[in-house]
C-alpha cells in the first residue's frame, strides 16, 4: 500500500540545472529583486512601499483559468512553478485567472485546489495563505485602465470585428489606424466609463491600447485590453459588465502579488513584448513599483498518445467516449490518480523530462516508466486470476486424508530487495491452499507449444507458495473448451517445508485458492489513443481511439486483498500493478481494481 502524499525534499537533493534555473540564480547574485518590499497581501506601488522587506527571495505562480480540470501538462507547471520556489527559498502563489465569466465555474475551481494539494504542494508560507484570484483586482484594472486612457495610451474602438480584423493587417503588411485612434483622452474616458456603466450592447466596442499599428509583432497592434461582457461572474456576480483579456490582466495579476519570476510556455512568446510594454507604462504613471516581473517561456509538454487540449477533453467527456473527467484512461490529474498514478511519480517525471525552449515529444513509456520506478518497493505483492479456469488436485483427499483440509500458505507482502535496512519489513500475505485452485487459463496447453514449461499432460509445476504438481489432463465441454484442468499433488514439496526442493518443478505459476479467493471485478485500462499524435495535422482525434482501451473481467484475487482501501496499490505478481478503484470499490462491498500500467512497456 502507498501513501498519497509525497515526502518532503530531501535537504542537498541533486537537481539537474536548466535555463530557467540559471536565469533565478543570475538574478539571486546580482540581487535584481533585492530591494523589494511586501506589505502581506498583493497591492499597486503604495500598498507594497509600506510593507518589510519581502522575505521571499524569488515569487513565482500557478496560474490557472478555473474553466476546465487539469491536466498532466498542467502538472509539469505545478511542479516546476512550486518547486523553483522552494528549491530557492521563495513563495508560489496560486492564482485563478478568472477574467472569463462564460467558461468558468467553482467545480473547477475546487477541482484545481485539490489537484495542486494532491501534487504534495501548498501556498501557505509565513502565516500567510497566497492563493488569490484575478477577479479580486478587477477594481484596480479598471483604475489602471483609466490612467492608460488619460495617458494616451488607450482608446475606446467602435469599429465591428470584421473591420478591426481587416484593419489588423497580417505579416506582410502593416495595420490601419482605426478612425477611432484619434479622439482626445477625455472623449476615450468618457467612452469607457460609458462602457462601464453598461450603456453599450455587448461587442459594440472594445476599448485597446495604442502602440503600433505598423509593428512587425501583430500582438502589439493596438490590442483590445477591455470589452463588454453581460456575463454573471462565479466570484463578483453581476457586479461587471466589462471584463479584461487576459494579456492586459496577467501582468497586472503578477506585478500585484510581486512575482519575480513569470513562467509560462512558448505560445506567449510573442505575448511578451506587450507584457513588458504595460508593466512599463503602469510603472511610468506610479501604479506599480519597479522592477517589474518578467516572463519567461518554455516549451509545453507534449506527451505521446495524449492529446491536452481542454476543448477536446471536454468533448470526449460529453459525447461520452470515456466515463468522465476522473475517467482513468483520461490524461486529467483527477484521471491519473483514479487510474493509479503517485504524486510522487508525476514529480519524478517532471524532474526527469527536463525544462526546455525547444518543442519535442515526450514518449508515453517515460511516465509509466516513473510510476513503476515509484511503486516498485511500495506495491505489496498479491496473487491474482484474471482469467480463470479451475485447477482440481484429484489425489487432494488421498493424500491429507479429506478433499475439504486446507492449508495455510504464506509468501512475502515485498521481496527482499524491497525492504531497506533497518526498516521492519510488512507481514507476510496468508492464503490458503485447498484441492481446488483458480489458475491462468494460458497457464494449461494440451498440446504445448515449443518451448512451454507450463502445466500440460505429464508436465510437473509448482503453484508458488505452494505444493509441486504433475498436471494428468483437463475436462472440456460440448465445444471443445477447457473447463477443468486437472493434476495430482505431491506430498512433502510445500514451499518453505524441507522437502520443497525433492522434486524439479520445471515452472512456478501464480493461482488463487477456490476456498479463500476474492471475487473482484479487475479494469484492464490501456492507453485511450491508437495513434502517437492523435490530433496532430488536423487529424480526426476520435478516429484514434483504441477500441481495447478498457477490457472489464471478473477474476479472483488473494485474500490479502481484502482488506484494501480504495487508492491502495498492489503489485499483481506478472500481470502489473493494480488500484483500489477510488470511486466504485468498497460500494456495496464490491471490489474493484484498475490496471495502473503492466511490468514492463508492451507497446514497444
Amino acid at each position: 500500500m502507498t501513501s498519497p502524499t509525497p515526502p518532503a525534499p530531501t535537504e542537498g537533493d541533486a537537481k539537474v540545472s536548466n535555463f530557467l534555473r540559471q536565469i533565478i540564480e543570475a538574478d539571486l547574485a546580482k540581487g535584481t529583486y533585492a530591494s523589494r518590499r511586501w506589505a502581506g497581501s498583493p497591492g499597486d506601488a503604495a500598498h507594497q512601499a509600506s510593507g518589510q522587506p519581502d522575505p521571499a527571495k524569488i515569487r513565482t505562480r500557478f496560474p490557472p483559468e478555473p474553466n476546465g480540470y487539469l491536466h498532466v501538462g498542467h502538472a509539469k507547471s505545478i511542479c516546476l512553478n512550486f518547486g523553483l520556489a522552494r528549491d530557492y527559498g521563495g513563495i508560489c502563489h496560486l492564482r485563478f485567472d478568472d477574467t472569463n465569466p462564460e467558461k468558468e465555474s467553482t467545480e473547477f475551481v475546487n477541482s484545481i485546489i485539490d489537484a495542486v494539494q494532491w501534487l504534495g504542494f501548498g501556498w501557505q508560507a509565513g502565516g500567510v495563505n497566497h492563493l488569490y484570484q484575478a477577479s479580486d483586482y478587477f477594481d484596480f484594472m479598471y483604475h489602471a485602465a483609466e490612467y492608460l486612457v488619460q495617458a494616451g495610451h488607450a482608446y475606446v474602438d467602435e469599429q465591428t470585428t470584421e473591420q478591426m480584423r481587416i484593419n489588423r493587417g497580417d505579416f506582410s503588411k502593416p495595420g490601419v489606424d482605426s478612425p477611432f485612434r484619434s479622439r482626445t483622452p477625455a472623449e476615450n474616458l468618457a467612452r469607457f466609463r460609458e462602457m462601464r456603466a453598461g450603456e453599450h450592447e455587448d461587442g459594440s466596442m472594445v476599448l485597446r491600447a495604442k502602440i503600433d499599428m505598423a509593428s512587425p509583432n501583430i500582438n502589439m497592434r493596438d490590442p483590445a485590453i477591455y470589452r463588454i461582457r453581460r456575463a454573471t461572474h462565479h466570484h463578483t456576480g453581476d457586479t461587471w459588465c466589462i471584463y479584461p483579456m487576459y494579456t492586459f490582466a496577467h501582468p497586472i495579476e503578477d506585478a500585484l502579488e510581486q512575482i519575480t519570476h513569470s513562467f509560462c510556455t512558448l505560445e506567449f512568446e510573442d505575448q511578451r513584448p506587450f507584457y513588458d510594454w504595460l508593466l512599463e507604462r503602469l510603472c511610468e504613471g506610479g501604479l506599480l513599483k519597479a522592477p517589474p516581473p518578467r516572463q519567461y517561456e518554455f516549451a509545453r509538454l507534449n506527451l505521446t498518445y495524449v492529446i491536452t487540449s481542454k476543448r477536446k477533453l471536454a468533448q470526449l467527456v460529453y459525447d461520452h467516449k470515456v466515463s468522465g473527467w476522473d475517467d482513468p484512461r483520461m490524461p486529467t490529474i483527477v484521471g491519473l490518480r483514479r487510474r493509479g498514478y503517485t504524486p510522487q511519480s508525476i514529480q519524478l517525471f517532471a524532474e526527469r523530462i527536463g525544462v526546455t525552449k525547444s518543442d519535442s515529444w515526450i514518449d508515453y513509456s517515460t511516465l509509466e516508466g516513473c510510476l513503476r520506478e515509484d511503486l516498485e518497493n511500495k506495491a505489496h505483492r498479491a496473487m491474482a486470476v484474471l482469467d480463470p479456469v479451475k485447477l482440481v488436485m484429484t489425489n487432494w483427499g488421498e493424500v491429507f486424508g479429506s478433499d475439504d483440509h486446507t492449508e495455510d500458505c504464506t509468501q512475502p507482502a515485498l521481496p527482499h530487495s524491497a525492504i531497506a535496512e533497518g526498516q521492519t519489513p510488512p507481514p507476510d500475505r496468508v492464503f490458503k491452499i485447498g484441492n481446488a485452485v483458480w489458475i491462468e487459463r494460458e497457464d494449461f496447453e494440451e498440446v504445448p507449444p515449443k518451448g512451454y514449461k507450463r502445466l500440460y499432460p505429464g508436465n510437473v509445476v509448482r503453484l508458488k507458495g505452494g505444493y509441486v504438481i504433475e498436471c494428468t489432463g483437463c475436462a472440456k465441454d460440448a465445444d471443445g473448451k477447457v473447463t477443468e484442468v486437472q493434476a495430482k499433488v505431491i506430498a512433502g514439496t510445500k514451499s518453505g517445508t524441507p522437502g520443497a526442493d525433492s522434486v524439479k518443478a520445471k515452472a512456478a505459476i501464480t493461482w488463487v485458492a477456490v476456498a479463500d479467493g476474492i471475487s473482484a471485478e479487475v479494469r484492464l485500462y490501456d492507453r485511450l489513443f491508437s495513434d502517437p499524435h492523435p490530433d496532430a495535422g488536423g487529424k480526426d482525434f476520435i478516429e484514434a481511439l483504441n477500441p481495447n482501451s478498457l477490457k472489464v473481467v471478473q477474476a479472483w484475487l488473494e485474500p490479502s486483498l481484502a482488506t484494501a482501501q480504495p487508492d491502495d496499490k498492489f503489485q499483481f505478481e506478472r500481470h502489473g500493478y493494480f488500484v483500489a478503484d477510488r470511486v466504485d470499490h468498497g460500494v456495496d462491498g464490491k471490489a474493484v481494481f484498475n490496471r495502473v500500467t503492466g511490468l514492463k512497456d508492451s507497446w514497444k
